[in-house]
């Protein structure tokens, strides 16, 4: 007859390598792809939260908001998610101005700035 279990049930939830990789699959837009949907939605002249009824969607797409790209069963759940600290982080990131190759390699520290030479050559005279 079979024994039991080596460990607990649990005993590796800590352990990394053992986690689920559930992050990637839940995670939101990016700030970057967000601001372009709105940006070319002002282009176009078509807002961006409008869909056709869609059964797959939550609400059937009808109730959409835009700065966190989530769709809301009904109207009163978008009103209450508008009014979280989460929609008025987004606005607020939104806000910023885009991230660009120029900001990156800012921050990498590849600058294309021009510096004065090292050693200046003396005049003669």
């Amino acid at each position: 007859m079979p024994g039991g279990y080596g460990r607990k049930k649990g005993a590796r939830s800590k352990i990394k390598k053992y986690k689920r990789k559930v992050w990637l699959c839940h995670r939101p837009k990016d700030t970057d792809q967000i601001q372009d949907e709105i940006q070319k939605s002002i282009e176009t002249g078509i807002p961006a939260d409008k869909f056709e009824y869609d059964d797959e969607l939550p609400g059937g797409g009808q109730f959409f908001c835009v700065e966190t790209g989530k769709h809301f069963a009904d109207a009163k759940s978008l009103a209450d998610h508008k009014k979280s600290r989460y929609y008025k982080r987004r606005c607020k990131e939104l806000k910023e101005e885009k991230y660009n190759q120029d900001v990156a390699d800012a921050a990498a520290g590849m600058t294309k700035e021009v510096l004065p030479p090292a050693h200046a050559a003396e005049k003669k005279g």
